[in-house]
């Protein structure tokens, strides 16, 4: 067994080693996404060398050194979700419409007595940047083994009382920070049982001769929200500067289901006290919720060494986050020995884990983007970005429960070592153009890119994935499409934005990982997923 401790720390941890994040936890809580005003999803967020939209806070702050007048202006989107999941066995498909509000911001410009820098500007704002809503689905019929073989072979050499929930008993299983939680939930719901030989071997359902199907569902739920402080200026209207502080608030909401049925399965019988063929079922249920708060810093240039041509560039530190974790797991089982109903009744029952509340630190990745903007006269605007995001280079510790090691937090080794194993930089190339049609409207288009930043050996199953909690499930993501078109209305001070925006999102939802038998890895229930989101993004605010 692979324990996710990397010290031995003691019995008041109870949460904080078997229950402590992993990798995957911090990749699916640091998406990046295609959000802000209309003008800027219309124009796919093709703005680091563009600036002049309140968005820009978020991105290049350096983009407020073009405004010369001040704005105020809010933005909300109508979202028409639709998710399918697709397995041999068949496809499932679930949708849903969300309205959100998610932008509002102020810049103000002000005119200095200076040649050199003729403005200084400043801005606050609210900002949407990520949305975590979907759904997945998944039927596997048949399967090729069972998640509870999964648990028993990682269990193996850990001694059956340590494992046991005796109700009455002083002892508890999940206060061992020995212990791994899925391990203690399958024991007591007799997912896994002892084996022959030795106290510390255990078998699962599965054995050669098994039928069994597995049934699994994932809702998540939740947002990322970023308050901005921004600062800019320009010097003789040619290098154009800005820096920010982004304050940031996330929550995040995961339940998932999860099913096996099987027929000549390898179950406990009470009435002999012994394993045997038999039908088996259980239902695992899991709640997590993460929330937390962190801050980063921004900082960039735009540069226009001639009228028609503008150079940006910016960096955005990693978002240092303080994250609360809470949630708790469930089990439903039912086994019927096959023989006398009589004689061998059906063992069922349900089993709990306590709840789980820790906390933990999460560095974000580092994000670094380069864009370039040609000016057509007063007739629109060209402009291509691209930018690398450093998933690669997430960071996380894990609270500390031994203080002769100094500080609340420690390294999460393990799992900043699965983050090096199972991620990269993500690229991303926006490219967007804007044609003014007359002295009130303009046309928008744009596209956004962003190639996967999960490694080939991680989503083809090349490697074992290693999950926290009760929760064996996660999702690997490809590569990201965003279709954007725009429309925009200018009367006096008054401004008036509409974009469309078509978002493509496939990946490969695992309802656990797959796991070497004899050597190879094996098959274990997945399904493939498309995401598809239709967004109509409005916009409305005023110059002055």
């Amino acid at each position: 067994m692979r324990t996710r401790l990397a010290l031995t720390l003691g019995l008041a941890m109870i949460a904080g080693g078997a229950m402590a994040q992993s990798a995957v936890d911090a990749y699916m809580v640091t998406p990046t996404q295609l959000r802000g005003s209309a003008r800027f999803v219309g124009m796919g967020g093709a703005f680091t060398s563009l600036g002049g939209d309140l968005t820009c806070m978020t991105q290049n702050p350096a983009g407020l050194g073009i405004y010369r007048k001040s704005d105020i202006g809010l933005t909300f989107d109508i979202s028409i979700r639709s998710y399918n999941s697709s397995t041999p066995t068949g496809k499932y498909d679930d949708s849903e419409t969300r309205v959100k509000f998610d932008n509002f911001g102020y810049v103000g410009a002000v005119r200095l007595d200076n040649e050199t820098m003729p403005f200084f500007q400043w801005g606050v704002g609210y900002n949407r940047i990520g949305v975590f809503d979907r759904m997945m689905s998944g039927y596997n019929n048949p399967t090729e083994t069972s998640l509870s073989n999964y648990i028993a072979g990682y269990t193996n050499g850990v001694p059956s009382g340590d494992l046991l929930d005796e109700q009455g008993s002083s002892y508890d299983p999940y206060a061992n920070p020995d212990n791994d939680w899925l391990g203690v939930l399958a024991y007591n719901a007799f997912m896994i049982n002892n084996g022959t030989g030795a106290d510390d071997n255990y078998d699962g359902l599965f054995q050669n001769g098994t039928n069994g199907d597995a049934l699994y569902h994932v809702r998540e739920r939740g947002y990322t929200d970023e308050y901005n402080i921004d600062f800019a200026g320009n010097i003789s209207d040619m290098f154009f500067w800005g820096i920010g502080v982004g304050i940031v608030d996330m929550d995040y909401t995961r339940s998932t289901y999860y099913s096996e049925s099987m027929e000549n399965a390898l179950v406990y019988d009470q009435s002999t006290d012994a394993l045997g063929a038999g039908n088996a079922g259980f239902e695992l249920t899991n709640y997590k919720n993460v929330s937390g708060t962190g801050a980063n810093l921004k900082v960039g240039v735009i540069v226009r060494p001639v009228e028609m041509l503008r150079i940006g560039l910016a960096v955005h530190t990693p978002t240092w986050m303080h994250l609360s974790h809470y949630g708790y797991g469930e089990v439903d089982y039912n086994y019927t020995p096959y023989g006398n109903l009589t004689d061998r009744p059906t063992n069922s029952g349900y089993c709990s884990t306590p709840d789980f509340d820790y906390s933990s630190r999460l560095n974000t990745p580092w994000r670094f983007m380069a864009g370039a903007s040609v000016m057509l006269g007063d007739r629109g605007v060209l402009s291509l970005d691209y930018e690398r995001v450093a998933y690669n280079d997430m960071r996380m510790k894990q609270e500390n429960f031994n203080s002769y090691l100094g500080g609340d937090y420690v390294n999460n080794t393990y799992a900043n070592e699965d983050i090096k194993s199972y991620f990269k930089a993500a690229n991303i190339l926006r490219v967007g153009a804007e044609v003014r049609l007359n002295n009130h409207f303009s046309a928008r288009a744009g596209f956004n890119y962003q190639s996967t930043n999960v490694k080939n050996e991680a989503s083809d199953g090349a490697l074992q994935i290693y999950t926290s909690g009760t929760d064996p499930s996660y999702r690997f993501d490809k590569d990201t499409y965003n279709i954007c078109l725009g429309l925009g209305y200018r009367y006096k001070a008054w401004y008036v934005d509409l974009a469309y925006q078509h978002t493509r999102q496939t990946g490969t939802m695992h309802a656990y990982t797959p796991y070497p038998i004899n050597g190879v890895m094996c098959n274990t229930p997945q399904a493939s997923v498309t995401d598809k989101y239709n967004n109509i993004v409005i916009s409305t605010g005023i110059r002055f």
